[in-house]
């Protein structure tokens, strides 16, 4: 990702009201970031219990999201990230969901993925395993270039239907 000032973060986000941009809570280190190691910024907001922020390149551009986590946990042993692919315990896995852009989200639209509960799928898709004996491990770098597209697509398609060029 290329260099975000606060205030260009602040103007990325395409599906929040101006009361909830004066609440974004920026990451505590974000004067520290690593741009360059970044496919995208994701963070919980330290304040606000189950909201998070979703900041990715779009056509070069970048393009913020507000999600909201659910409430509740599930009965299931693991879970699945739909943006890193990482399996995890269930407890670590949670709904989110993002309000669409535009006029769609003005009118409740929504669109919603398993993510990882702390938003960590930059670090995790990086960790490897362990091997298996006779196992082949898969390119780090295809599970990065992959979680990086399919966030991009969720990004996508909070952006559909609110005319912002994409």
């Amino acid at each position: 990702m290329r260099p975000l000032t606060e205030d260009e973060l602040r103007s990325a986000f395409v599906n929040a009201s101006a009361d909830e941009l004066r609440l974004v809570t920026l990451p505590h280190d974000f004067v520290l970031t690593d741009w360059d190691h970044l496919d995208f910024l994701a963070w919980r907001d330290p304040r606000t219990r189950g909201r998070g922020y979703l900041v990715a390149e779009i056509d070069g551009e970048p393009a913020g999201i507000v999600l909201r986590g659910a409430e509740g946990s599930s009965h299931a042993r693991a879970a699945l990230c739909n943006l890193c692919h990482t399996m995890q315990p269930a407890d670590q896995v949670t709904m989110y969901t993002a309000r669409k852009a535009g006029e769609a989200g003005v009118h409740g639209d929504s669109v919603g993925t398993y993510i990882c509960a702390d938003l960590s799928c930059h670090e995790n898709v990086r960790l490897a395993p362990p091997l298996a004996p006779n196992e082949v491990r898969a390119s780090v770098d295809m599970k990065i270039d992959g979680t990086r597209r399919r966030t991009e697509a969720f990004v996508g398609r909070v952006l559909e239907t609110a005319g912002v060029p994409r």
